[in-house]
């Protein structure tokens, strides 16, 4: 994989540790492009640390099932999967924050957190080597039930999309794209990431939407024909 100046072939080129940036509700995915404002000191650091280094962060929620809130409100319990993802564009705004491009590489699986003095958290991870190389799957995605489930959430909210785009995206593009900018919430966005393969994820994505549209505007078999 191409990310930015860097390829990304196999595991060797990834690292054994990376610092995490948990976010509840963002999701990363491999091919996929997320903004990110950066403010808090600690995260700076991180954002600092990363750019002197191997530009390369760990997106990543916090555990769905918060336990350890009230006993480690500093380093809460997280998610066990996560996305790496490569900074490829970095603006200071002169009021101290940093705005920031990720490009997301492949998932990892959190091992172990590594002691330290930083601010931030750095874990050691598994990654997922497999998503190192795209596209062996995209025949397999239901691209047409996807269209659809697409077409009838952006009718029944009055949306509108630029379908040449959507119509020319390749199916990776398209269930990754769908998938990062959905207004679903944390659970669902972990689903998605989890998923296996891409077209458990496309199968996902369309089995959520007919729940959204069904749950929130009535018959969502109905409006997916």
């Amino acid at each position: 994989m191409q990310v930015g100046n860097a390829r990304y072939l196999t595991a060797e080129d990834l690292p054994e540790t990376v610092p995490v940036f948990p976010i509840s509700g963002a999701l990363l995915l491999p091919g996929g492009q997320l903004p990110l404002n950066i403010f808090e000191p600690r995260y700076l650091a991180m954002l600092d640390a990363a750019m002197a280094g191997n530009r390369l962060i760990g997106m990543i929620q916090p555990a769905l099932t918060e336990v350890q809130a009230d006993i480690l409100p500093e380093r809460p319990a997280l998610a066990p999967v996560g996305c790496i993802g490569r900074i490829t564009s970095f603006t200071e705004t002169g009021d101290g924050r940093y705005i920031v491009s990720l490009a997301g590489i492949c998932r990892f699986r959190l091992l172990e957190e590594v002691a330290g003095t930083k601010p931030y958290r750095t874990f050691t991870i598994a990654p997922f080597v497999a998503d190192l190389t795209t596209g062996e799957d995209e025949a397999q995605v239901d691209r047409s039930g996807l269209l659809s489930a697409f077409r009838a959430y952006l009718e029944a909210n009055k949306l509108e999309a630029d379908w040449e785009s959507v119509e020319r995206a390749s199916n990776i593009t398209l269930v990754n794209s769908l998938s990062m900018m959905s207004p679903f919430g944390p659970a669902e966005k972990q689903a998605l990431l989890e998923a296996p393969d891409l077209r458990t994820r496309a199968e996902t994505l369309i089995a959520i939407t007919e729940i959204v549209l069904a749950r929130n505007f009535g018959d969502g078999d109905t409006m997916l024909q």
